[in-house]
């Protein structure tokens, strides 16, 4: 069989999701389940991977499904408990009285706070808490989505503490055999990916600086009155100074200390300096700028469900320090035990181990007190004593978070799996390499060396189809390893590529889109939300891309298996 009947074949999957989730607009929990069967057959009958081989794929991805969905659940359980103490309402609040201009707003909310959340939550949980804040606030619903769509770009590849990174690309190579070939060459898994890690954290530094100047732009240009990008322009210097103060922190962060810190440090840094420039007047025009008066609003702009914000009135007196106490605590305590020797071990004594699945080498092993999950679900409950919440408002909040896991959880359980049986199907009996494998060298064969500035294309399709930064990084991290390999160039700097374009594609992710617009009640709206987060996902490809080009040829970067 040619390269190039492999590699259509070992992209059927991939062109099946496509075809489901984008054509024809099939729900996800309909289309993945229908996607893994097709998986397994190409890999039984045209790679000839051994049922029992399938099998131990399938549990090993099932396994790793358990330990994202347990990030999940406490994400979203810290998210409800702090809805459901007022917690977020004070917050809301605090935003509200900073300053009167919508562009200032937009940076300091969906830029700094949202890139914050991002960073403690991911998972799509920035829309769902800055979309409904802005509306609140006076924004139209779609103005409140869009540019809650476009929050999920920069600090998505270091969201929940760095999940992108530590599970989507180090679960989605095969770090086994690359950790070999690493400590023959005298170096270490931990090296190769803390390299990608800095070149992730760099590369996202210098294109997402200008993200907040998209913001304001799109803001005034689709939702002003004059319908004006030159209104955005006039807050250039305010939207370069919101943008470098989350970037350069967030990059120094992601080179020096890892991937759990970047997002959570650059905005911790960034968001108090914003502010406080803000209420003094650093860098602002003289101008404020408003939208027009609601009753001049398109009927289209407007929920047309009404914003249900009850939980997020005050329900009784606390501070602004107060209300975020629980996210710094969150912070805190992922840098101690991500930083401390003795508190790492403490929590990863317990682990559960699930090594050689079925005598196929292949494994996984679930720490639930070392994953964010454990962290947050911990602040959770301090929370709730530190709030003085009732049981009721506890018991609603663990209700609605199991709900939104149990959701999730469906998707994933066919989804993981099918990236793991497509990562492990090197070894077979038809004698084929695996199949990102396959994909890669037809891909290196057809585009040759311009191909650095494809990757992050590459990368944001896969989170385009997945509706998630890290199940693309899984699906793709290996294509783009054997791409680069083929091409002998670095292969650290592509998945960073890969990485990069995987944030960038959760702007234009359909499930993302219609996430976002159900916590503002927009309905039937997600077309017009994509057509307008497209220009800074095109934006945001193309410059890494060429970034990718310079870093490959011009700068010569290497990493320990250049060959």
């Amino acid at each position: 069989m040619g390269i190039g009947t492999q590699a259509l074949f070992a992209a059927l999957p991939i062109f099946l999701a496509a075809l489901f989730l984008v054509g024809l607009r099939m729900p996800a929990k309909k289309a993945m389940p229908v996607v893994y069967l097709a998986t397994t057959a190409v890999a039984y009958f045209i790679w000839e991977v051994t049922f029992n081989r399938i099998l131990a794929s399938t549990i090993q991805g099932l396994l790793i499904t358990i330990a994202v969905l347990w990030i999940i659940f406490g994400a979203i359980l810290l998210l409800n408990t702090l809805k459901h103490s007022g917690a977020i309402a004070v917050i809301r609040q605090g935003f509200n009285n900073i300053s009167p201009d919508r562009r200032v707003q937009v940076i300091i909310i969906a830029w700094l706070f949202g890139s914050f959340i991002e960073g403690a939550s991911g998972f799509g949980t920035p829309a769902a808490i800055a979309a409904p804040l802005l509306v609140a606030i006076g924004f139209p619903a779609m103005a409140a989505v869009m540019v809650g769509m476009m929050i999920q770009s920069t600090p998505v590849s270091f969201g929940a503490v760095g999940t992108p990174i530590l599970i989507g690309v180090n679960k989605g190579l095969d770090s086994e055999s690359i950790a070999l070939t690493l400590k023959e060459l005298g170096s270490s898994w931990d090296i190769y990916l803390q390299i990608i890690t800095s070149e992730v954290a760099i590369v996202h530094a210098i294109t997402g600086t200008l993200i907040p100047l998209f913001m304001v732009m799109m803001l005034t240009r689709f939702f002003g009155k004059n319908r004006s990008w030159t209104e955005g322009l006039t807050i250039i210097p305010f939207a370069i100074f919101g943008g470098l103060a989350f970037t350069i922190p967030y990059a120094l962060t992601g080179i020096f200390l890892g991937a759990e810190f970047p997002s959570l440090i650059g905005a911790l840094i960034g968001l108090p300096l914003v502010v406080f420039a803000a209420k003094k007047g650093f860098l602002l025009p003289k101008t404020t700028w408003d939208f027009a008066p609601k009753e001049q609003w398109p009927i289209h702009w407007v929920s047309k469900l009404e914003l249900k914000l009850d939980a997020m009135t005050m329900k009784k007196e606390m501070s602004l320090t107060k209300a975020w106490v629980p996210y710094v605590l969150v912070a805190i305590i992922l840098v101690i035990t991500r930083v401390s020797d003795q508190a790492k071990a403490f929590t990863q004594s317990w682990v559960m181990p699930f090594n050689n699945i079925l005598n196929e080498g292949v494994g996984y092993s679930i720490t639930p007190l070392y994953l964010p999950g454990g962290i947050l679900v911990f602040v959770a409950l301090v929370t709730y004593f530190l709030h003085k919440m009732e049981f009721k408002e506890m018991k609603e909040a663990v209700s609605e978070s199991s709900a939104v896991m149990i959701g999730a959880g469906f998707v994933l359980i066919f989804t993981i799996p099918l990236v793991r049986i497509l990562i492990n199907s090197g070894i077979n009996e038809a004698g084929f390499d695996s199949m990102p494998v396959a994909m890669a060298n037809f891909v290196a064969v057809t585009v040759g060396d311009i191909y650095p500035l494809f990757a992050p294309i590459v990368g944001a399709l896969g989170a385009f189809i997945a509706g998630s930064n890290t199940v693309s990084n899984m699906m793709l991290s290996q294509f783009q390893f054997g791409v680069a390999d083929a091409l002998s160039i670095s292969t650290a700097f592509m998945i960073a590529l890969q990485a990069v374009g995987a944030a960038a594609g959760n702007m234009i992710a359909i499930h993302n889109v219609v996430a976002a617009s159900a916590t503002v009640g927009l309905l039937d709206q997600e077309g017009e939300t994509l057509r307008r987060t497209i220009i800074p996902t095109v934006y945001y490809c193309l410059v890494a891309g060429i970034l990718g080009l310079i870093g490959m040829y011009v700068l010569g970067l290497t990493d320990p298996l250049m060959k």
